[in-house]
């Protein structure tokens, strides 16, 4: 493993902080910071701003997270501080292309409090440089489908969708706010058999969005998502949106899925936040995914069939099963090539009034 200090910043906010009383429990207290020992840490907090003026965005992050109280004891979190800005923003990408790949080949998490959105492609870069086929989520007011020459935070998704060679086998589209997204772009992700999900069922059935991340590699979560009001940073935002809450949902099923490791939250600037209450948001977003991140740890293998109930379901020609954890009451059910798909008690639910659950179908249909 290649040292990866050279990459970051050699001022790290722990060392910087004036003071740095924390009690026992807190993160302060708790987190490993500046020369992380990789190997022994499940999770790495990775700082990446692009930026030179004014106090770092990760770093009004960290002044937030770092008070709070750290419940989860069995599981080790470094923090390895700000990726060091380069002659050109494309050299500070390639800093933290190096780091993220350093983390994904020592089989951890790695967690990005980063500048633009479009640092989604780096995060992207990791699986393609190992040619992992992927399952990537967004949560975003926007669809990042921009047709421009160069590739910025509005087009990137062009980019990770569409080059060549590919490794994302599935997107999925969370909380996009319908007023901003043109038709032939959702027609576009229909055809490509990809799952979009519109603000309104989002938050009408937020628990459904659980599923969706379970089987997700990559979540990239931009704070334009949530609404104007719960993150005022957010001056190019919408009066409508997802709350802090259901953005802490969001960010604890991320942390539950065992095939997640990477994590990425975009789009702040603190030198807009008022009273520093977007940093405080995405500081608890983060202490969700830790919380999340528990629960995937003491769910049971699904070969472990006692640690499951099983239902039989019949609906209009189909008989299938669904199986619920006892560990953790999440669903799964079967599909006519007799592998198991996650899913919600909606669609069971769905299932047992003698109708097709649409994630069922959407699932067939990539099948075929």
């Amino acid at each position: 493993m290649q040292d990866l200090k050279v990459f970051f910043e050699t001022a790290h906010f722990f060392e910087t902080k004036e003071e740095k009383t924390y009690q026992p429990m807190q993160w302060g207290a708790k987190l490993e910071c500046a020369d992380p020992d990789i190997d022994a840490a499940d999770i790495i907090i990775i700082g990446c701003d692009e930026t030179n003026s004014g106090r770092s965005n990760a770093d009004a992050v960290r002044e937030q997270l770092y008070s709070m109280y750290y419940w989860h004891t069995g599981i080790k979190i470094a923090d390895g501080g700000n990726i060091r800005q380069g002659a050109t923003p494309k050299d500070t990408r390639a800093a933290l292309q190096a780091v993220l790949q350093e983390i994904h080949d020592a089989g951890k998490i790695a967690l990005v409090i980063g500048g633009p959105h479009d640092l989604t492609l780096q995060q992207y870069g990791v699986f393609k440089r190992s040619q992992q086929m992927i399952t990537a989520s967004v949560a975003d007011m926007l669809i990042d489908l921009d047709e421009t020459e160069a590739t910025t935070e509005h087009s990137f998704l062009m980019d990770m969708l569409t080059g060549t060679p590919n490794f994302v086998t599935h997107y999925n589209h969370i909380a996009f706010q319908s007023y901003y997204a043109h038709p032939r772009m959702l027609e576009t992700l229909d055809k490509l058999r990809f799952d979009f999900y519109r603000l309104g069922k989002v938050k009408e059935h937020i628990e459904d969005m659980e599923p969706v991340l379970r089987t997700s590699n990559l979540f990239s979560f931009d704070m334009s998502a949530v609404r104007y009001s719960d993150a005022p940073a957010n001056v190019t935002g919408s009066p409508n949106g997802l709350s802090g809450e259901d953005a802490c949902q969001l960010t604890r099923y991320a942390g539950m899925s065992s095939a997640l490791t990477s994590f990425g939250i975009y789009g702040y600037d603190q030198s807009n936040d008022t009273n520093d209450m977007t940093a405080k948001l995405i500081a608890q977003m983060i202490w969700y995914f830790v919380d999340g991140y528990l629960v995937r740890k003491t769910e049971a293998k699904l070969s472990e069939k006692e640690e499951f109930t099983m239902f039989n379901v019949a609906f209009t020609d189909n008989d299938t099963v669904f199986i619920k954890s006892k560990r953790t009451n999440r669903w799964w059910m079967k599909l006519p090539d007799q592998s198991y798909v996650p899913c919600s008690y909606n669609d069971y639910l769905v299932a047992s009034n003698d109708q097709i659950p649409e994630r069922w179908l959407r699932a067939q249909e990539r099948l075929l």
